[in-house]
């Protein structure tokens, strides 16, 4: 079974007009997109249309992208933090119940598409 975390995707925030909440795709897959309220249901509703974007493709017996091959970005991310700040990202990631990778991609995500909206 695929790992579904190691395909990149791209968010931005959907202006008013288009609904509002926030755009995810996924540059191997041109042909999948998905949409949320928030960043974190975004990642969520993306995740699950990229496993049926897959599954059809399979089912069809078309090739299916590895993770990655839409882009020459490895998808690791290193960064040396404050030990302050270490904590406090770990703490809000145990009350939000999710890693602290996915809280720092979801706050990265949702900064990145601010400031191209601004």
């Amino acid at each position: 079974m695929r790992d579904l975390r190691q395909y990149p995707f791209e968010i931005h925030p959907l202006s008013d007009d288009d609904g509002g909440g926030y755009l995810i795709s996924f540059p191997d897959f041109s042909e999948c997109i998905s949409d949320g309220e928030t960043v974190e249901e975004a990642i969520q509703n993306g995740q699950d249309a990229l496993a049926e974007t897959i599954a059809a493709l399979e089912s069809i017996g078309q090739p299916v992208p590895e993770p990655g091959s839409g882009g020459d970005y490895s998808g690791k991310f290193i960064q040396r933090v404050p030990k302050s700040l270490h904590a406090r990202l770990a703490a809000r990631a145990k009350q939000e119940g999710v890693s602290m990778n996915s809280l720092v991609i979801s706050f990265l995500s949702e900064s990145l598409g601010k400031r191209e909206t601004a």
